[in-house]
């Protein structure tokens, strides 16, 4: 059997971004055949990958992209486990290159994306398989949003949590930069209160009257008292109807009528929204690793 020397499984290391036991385990499996290792630990990082895929994966970072010319952009999320690993640069810059990918290649579904081409020639879906690999972690492409507009694009990330993409006609990129990063502050529903849905309408018209409803005052009062909360609640969840982040003072529809412009959509991506986290005890967390390497 060869004799498997430290900078043998340090190059290993390199080579494949594992740990040094288990880099040392594949040496000695296959007598020293560093190519053959490498393959091994390809092959067993598609079962780790495989294990990996059943745990939450509610923690991540946003990639964006924007064209030179301002008219197509995308946003992607990109999930995995720890915040830990979110910081790392290898998933970020995988997030940068995945939005650009959407944009360029006009991609809108995630599967699509997963089978297509990075400019380095591998496929996504290989790219993310070594990531886990070398990261030790679920890691998952939730979502991708893309725009293409005939005005301008702008985005703005808030770290790597929070990613707005704002299309918008009139005005100039300050404004642009100003108003996506109003969206990640004050998370607006939608633009304006016509693409408030009639079924949440009614729903929260209907809390209004059973609340108003309390007060006992008479029915046309209550009908009034319930149309200033619905009115109050679109201000709130509209963009156009919130106050400006940067001047209280003035409402984005206001801000909008002294640059004559105009919104015309954005999308709002917030890392892990929605996904249920796990609250797991360590020790068990820890005694599971542990059964799972035996």
């Amino acid at each position: 059997m060869a004799e498997i020397t430290a900078s043998m499984v340090k190059e290993l290391r390199e080579m494949t971004g594992l740990g040094m036991m288990e880099c040392k385990k594949a040496l000695a499996e296959t007598d020293g055949d560093m190519k053959a290792a490498e393959d091994l630990l390809r092959i067993k990082s598609g079962a780790k990958a495989s294990k990996a895929a059943g745990r939450i994966a509610a923690e991540g970072v946003i990639g964006a992209y924007i064209s030179t010319d301002s008219k197509c952009g995308a946003l992607v999320e990109v999930n995995c486990e720890t915040d830990f690993v979110a910081r790392n640069e290898d998933i970020i810059s995988f997030a940068k290159n995945l939005a650009g990918l959407i944009a360029t290649k006009n991609i809108t579904d995630v599967a699509v994306l997963s089978e297509a081409a990075l400019p380095s020639g591998e496929t996504v879906e290989t790219v993310r398989k070594a990531l886990i690999m070398k990261l030790g972690e679920n890691i998952s492409i939730r979502r991708c949003g893309r725009h293409e507009t005939q005005g301008q694009l702008a985005y703005y990330l808030h770290g790597t949590k929070i990613g707005v993409m704002i299309d918008y006609t009139g005005g100039d990129e300050v404004l642009g930069k100003d108003l996506a990063m109003h969206i990640a502050a004050s998370k607006p529903m939608c633009v304006s209160k016509e693409q408030v849905s009639a079924d949440v309408l009614a729903h929260e018209r209907q809390i209004f009257t059973a609340q108003a409803a309390d007060s006992g005052k008479p029915a046309n009062i209550i009908e009034k008292m319930v149309d200033g909360r619905i009115a109050k609640y679109l201000a709130e969840i509209t963009l156009l109807g919130q106050p400006f982040v940067k001047d209280p003072e003035q409402t984005v529809e206001k801000l909008l009528a002294k640059k004559s412009a105009k919104v015309n959509g954005f999308t709002m991506f917030v890392v892990g929204e929605g996904i249920e986290k796990k609250s797991e005890n360590f020790a068990e967390e820890v005694k599971a690793q542990m059964e799972q390497a035996k």
